[in-house]
Order: C-alpha cells, then sequence, then structure tokens
C-alpha cells in the first residue's frame, strides 16, 4: 500500500536559514515577551557531525583518545616542520596510489594506500587544531590592540578639542572691559569724600578753638582787673 503524500515529512539535514530566526527576533517581538528564549546550557554530553562529546572533554582530544596511531613524537614537537613532512607525504602517497591503479587496480596495496592517506590528513588536520588556541589569543591581541588604537585616538581628538575650547575661553576672558577704570573712578570719588569730611572737621576744630581761646582771654583780663 502506497503511503500517503501528505503524510510524508521531508527533514532537512541543514539547518534553518538565519533569517529565519532572525525574523523570531525583531524589536517588538522583544518587547511584547514573545521572542523564543535561548537554548538552555548544554549540561553533560551533546551530538556533533553524529560523534557523542562530553562537555568534559578536552576541547583538542588526542590521538590515542580516539583510537589513531600516533606518526610523530608528542614531545617537544616542531609542528611546522611535522606539517611539511606530513604534506610530503601525502603527495608521495598520493603518487604510489596512482602509480597502484594504472598498473595494478586490483591490488590490495590500493586499499593500503589510501588508508595511509587517510591516516595522514588526520594528523595533519590534528595539527592544525593543536593551532587554533593560538590563533585565539592572537584573535584577541589584535582585537585589543584595535581598540586601544581607536581608544588613544578618540583620546587625542578629545584633548585637542579641550584645548581649543581652553583657548577659546581664554580669549573671551581677555576680551572682557576691564573694571579697574571704573574702581578707579569710585577709590577718587571716595576720596573726595573723605577729603570733603576732612575739611568740615577741621573747620568745626577751629571754630572749637576760637571760642576756647576767647573764653580764656576773657578769664585772663577779669583776673588782671582783679589784681589792680
Amino acid at each position: 500500500m502506497a503511503a500517503n503524500p501528505e503524510n510524508i515529512t521531508q527533514v532537512s539535514s541543514m539547518p534553518i536559514p538565519p533569517m529565519h530566526y532572525v525574523k523570531l527576533y525583531t524589536d517588538e517581538a522583544v518587547k511584547r515577551g514573545t521572542a523564543p528564549k535561548p537554548p538552555p546550557p548544554i549540561q553533560e554530553t551533546y551530538s556533533m557531525f553524529g560523534v557523542t562529546i562530553n562537555n568534559d572533554d578536552a576541547i583538542i582530544q588526542s590521538l590515542e583518545s580516539q583510537g589513531i596511531k600516533r606518526l610523530y613524537s608528542a614531545k617537544d614537537i616542531d609542528r611546522k616542520k611535522e606539517l611539511r613532512k606530513l604534506n610530503h607525504s601525502i603527495l608521495v602517497n598520493f603518487l604510489d596510489l596512482i602509480d597502484i591503479l594504472i598498473k595494478c587496480p586490483e591490488s590490495p596495496k590500493r586499499d593500503e594506500k589510501i588508508e595511509d592517506t587517510n591516516l595522514l590528513f588526520i594528523h595533519m588536520h590534528h595539527l592544525i587544531n593543536e593551532f587554533r588556541p593560538h590563533q585565539a589569543r592572537e584573535t584577541l591581541r589584535v582585537m585589543l590592540m584595535v581598540q586601544r588604537r581607536k581608544r588613544t585616538q578618540f583620546t587625542g581628538k578629545f584633548k585637542e578639542h579641550l584645548e581649543k575650547v581652553e583657548s577659546i575661553i581664554q580669549e573671551a576672558i581677555d576680551n572682557l572691559p576691564d573694571t579697574d577704570v571704573e574702581n578707579g573712578m569710585d577709590t577718587s570719588d571716595s576720596k573726595d569724600f573723605k577729603d570733603k569730611d576732612t575739611k568740615v572737621n577741621e573747620d568745626s576744630d577751629k571754630e572749637n578753638c576760637s571760642s576756647l581761646d576767647r573764653i580764656m582771654c576773657q578769664i585772663v583780663d577779669e583776673l588782671s582787673l582783679d589784681m589792680e
């Protein structure tokens, strides 16, 4: 019995395009709270390319833990040198495989060369993966250098604008009218007022002195008359 076409569901091996998720996280959806929540963190294991991976496992697993025979020493390894050697070995194995396919395609050595070439590619891929931490550090270093350069440029521009503002303010202060002249006029007026006060006081003192002299003269005259 043939299956009903309506009940058949097609499942893609590839994930949905990113735009499908982008449309779900619009500003309006986020404000309304209808945007999907992020997936919870993986606790123990997860599957990647059909391989079950444990969270406690090292990011770069050793060849021995994967059941692969190591072709080079694990101590004091020069990765650049080993990559060159692996590249040369791959080329030699590829030429040997072509020679076997030409002369005797059904020879068992053909499968051996294929396995050897596969093993060499695995080792090359593993050595390249061991450079990933170094690549991450260099990428982070470059990012920090770029951020530092941008902040230095921003600081330099800010100092230039600050100096311009300070010069404008100083120029405005220098162009303000001089207040010493007004103060001088005020002091001269106060001096005139003080001089007038002193003159009035002197005149009053003179008047007081003249009256006292007059009284003293009268007393002296009366005494002189009594003596006579």
